[in-house]
């Protein structure tokens, strides 16, 4: 029972941080607080292989020297980025959660969750690799708005309340897209009722021109009959 805590528990030296940000916007966030911050040696965990190759491209472009790892890359070009990240060569080493497995980097000090995992142990796992031995780390993530459900989940594991940050500039603007109406039967309902209210104006409309057709027919009939009267005088 103890053991299956600890697991689940993550440690105190950890600081753990959360970023509210547009899913569109997180690597150009990712690259300020690395930049603005001269974060040194910082893994990031991607949550698939093309995603961790193409933010290691974006974090280049960006003038930060990075690698990927993930389990399609050779043992050789693995061992290669784990080398060029632990000695500074490269500062940024994106991962997915099979290829950081085993990883052991010695005082490292930043651990950033560039997507959340689906699994909330995951987290815990992730955020492990820093703050080793005694050392202080720290654990960001960077939440969009499809991503709270998975936030609640580890927050519920944690048994606390992750401490939460507002870049200047860097504000979530999109909504959670659970909070998005479902269309499902509502959406039917709202077409069904707006083509009945189509109908029901295309009927009153039709009656008005039929009653106004009568009345014209009326008074064309009445006019007829007046000028008859006249005649016969």
């Amino acid at each position: 029972m103890i053991e299956a805590e600890q697991r689940n528990t993550a440690a105190p030296q950890v600081s753990q941080t959360v970023y509210p940000i547009d899913k569109g916007r997180k690597r150009e966030l990712l690259s300020h607080l690395i930049g603005s911050h001269n974060w040194q040696q910082v893994l990031v965990f991607a949550r698939t292989k093309h995603g961790s190759n193409r933010l290691a491209q974006q974090l280049e472009k960006d003038g930060i020297r990075s690698t990927a790892i993930h389990g399609n890359k050779s043992q050789g070009a693995r061992t290669k980025a784990l080398a060029d990240f632990k000695s500074g060569k490269a500062r940024v080493l994106v991962a997915t959660d099979i290829a950081a497995r085993g990883l052991d980097i010695e005082q490292l000090p930043f651990v950033v969750n560039y997507d959340l995992p689906n699994v909330p142990e995951d987290y815990v796992h992730r955020i492990g690799r820093t703050g080793r031995a005694g050392h202080t780390g720290q654990a960001i993530s960077l939440v969009g708005g499809d991503e709270t459900q998975q936030l609640r989940a580890i927050e519920k594991l944690l048994q606390k309340k992750i401490t939460t940050e507002h870049e200047p500039g860097y504000e979530r603007t999109s909504s959670d897209s659970s909070a998005t109406p479902k269309s499902g039967n509502n959406g039917k309902n709202r077409n069904q009722n707006r083509g009945k209210n189509t109908r029901q104006n295309d009927n009153n409309s039709g009656a008005r021109k039929q009653q106004s057709s009568r009345n014209g027919f009326k008074g064309n009939q009445s006019s007829g009959r007046s000028q008859s009267r006249h005649a016969s005088a």
